[in-house]
């Protein structure tokens, strides 16, 4: 993402479905871990804080969620 660099812990959402990861567009993870440039590995846990899945990404599926006015 050009204008925004993703940082660790940052929330983002995917911009893809991935439905053999069980995974879909839209769907809320943290990045723990960054890997190289551009790519970051992201945790999706569920409402009980349970890992459901955890995968490195490519910076252009993801979407930085943020909460508060930039």
């Amino acid at each position: 993402m050009a204008t925004n660099t993703i940082q660790l812990l940052d929330v983002v959402a995917l911009t893809v479905d991935l439905p053999d990861k069980g995974l879909l567009r839209g769907q809320v993870g943290t990045v723990v871990e960054v890997l190289s440039p551009g790519i970051y590995e992201v945790e999706f846990s569920d409402d009980e804080g349970r890992t459901y899945a955890q995968l490195p990404f490519q910076d252009s599926k993801l979407l930085v969620l943020h909460s508060a006015p930039q």
